[in-house]
């Protein structure tokens, strides 16, 4: 197996912001990019050479970007796998659709982390309202039901916390197939990454702790402020779910901490991670950079962190109502840089940027990013 080599072109299914910051990185490298995505006015478009206006799933776009690409990649998951196989006839795609039937799918996800000996928290599916009530009955009451398909940023979710309110969850999710997950009782959440190139070779980045508000990022850290043998731990266990899963470029896998000392994988997402924008800064290779590195079989880069970093993230609620955002008080934080993914409409809860800050500890680098974030809000 050749390496793809700079001068080559990757193509992207998918334009978002995770697909322009890796298509930077290539672009840095010498490479070639082309990208499918439903708006040609996505964010990665401004740094492609070529984007096709397509849904994720027209067989006939996935054909044209195979023959044009050397190698192909991701950045989304909701790609029709058939799309993917298409593709594939003309050019490696990586990671393969054999990895995306097991993560898109909740349910399937879940039965194969269970399956291969990965711990997860206690959960059931559902299939109709009665198979919910069912499930509140055996691992609630207090339970998350989940769509099994679609969803991010907390969408496709319903709390409960009633044995009641099970028909009331079904009406809302629409879903032909639900995961029910037992409410755990968590102390902190922390995600890891994996790079893997088709040659076997694995990195593994330091831990980033993660705290959400309604369900979306709010700020990211890394490394991690946890115990030693929690890094270590998670660590092989996200390893082990690289190399079980044969993934061909990176692998996040977001995990949780309960108060009883358990550590539990909660998802899986194929592709670069919001909580590990701070490898931008934190590391010696950001994962956009490892991930060209990893589908083009280059030698992976190193994950040695430099200083430590946090990220936050910009919501589109800056912007609503004529709102500015004080970028100029916002940049006078020591350390802090500002990414923004040129994306024409702000919407609440879209994500529009990011913030990023080192400093000489965790909590430095949190405490400029946090007030860097708070400067943007203060001008109307």
């Amino acid at each position: 197996m050749a390496p793809i080599l700079p001068g080559a072109t990757i193509g992207f299914f998918g334009g978002g912001q995770l697909g322009r910051m890796t298509a930077m990185s290539g672009r840095s490298f010498g490479y070639r990019i082309e990208v499918i995505d439903p708006d040609r006015n996505c964010p990665a478009a401004y740094v492609a050479d070529h984007c096709i206006a397509a849904s994720f799933s027209d067989i006939e776009a996935a054909v044209t970007l195979g023959k044009h690409c050397d190698v192909i990649t991701l950045e989304i998951e909701k790609i029709g796998l058939d799309a993917l196989n298409a593709a594939a006839k003309f050019a490696p795609v990586r990671p393969a659709a054999s990895v995306l039937a097991i993560i898109q799918d909740r349910a399937k996800q879940k039965d194969w982390l269970a399956q291969n000996g990965f711990p997860v928290g206690a959960y059931r599916k559902a299939a109709t309202v009665q198979e919910l009530a069912k499930a509140i009955e055996e691992i609630g009451p207090k339970i998350f039901a989940k769509a099994a398909f679609g969803g991010y940023d907390g969408r496709g979710q319903f709390e409960i916390e009633r044995p009641t309110q099970a028909a009331e969850a079904w009406d809302a999710l629409r879903a032909p197939l639900v995961v029910a997950e037992q409410t755990l009782d968590l102390d902190y959440e922390i995600s890891m990454m994996v790079a893997r190139r088709p040659s076997g070779e694995t990195a593994v980045f330091p831990p980033a702790m993660n705290y959400h508000e309604q369900r979306i990022l709010a700020w990211s850290v890394t490394p991690a402020p946890i115990p030693e043998r929690v890094a270590k731990q998670a660590a092989e266990i996200a390893n082990d779910i690289a190399i079980k899963m044969q993934v061909e470029g990176l692998i996040a896998v977001e995990m949780f901490v309960t108060k009883d000392d358990q550590l539990l994988v909660n998802e899986l997402a194929p592709r670069p991670h919001n909580s590990f924008h701070a490898t931008e800064r934190a590391c010696a290779t950001s994962q956009f950079e490892q991930l060209v590195r990893a589908v083009c079989d280059l030698p992976l880069g190193s994950v040695e962190l430099i200083r430590p970093a946090a990220i936050a993230n910009l919501l589109g609620d800056l912007w609503v109502d004529g709102k500015k955002p004080d970028f100029e008080s916002c940049l006078a934080v020591p350390g802090t840089r500002l990414h923004l993914y040129e994306k024409h409409t702000a919407r609440p809860g879209r994500k529009m940027g990011h913030l990023s800050a080192i400093g000489l500890t965790v909590d430095e680098a949190l405490a400029r990013v946090k007030q860097a974030s708070h400067c943007l809000e203060t001008k109307s």
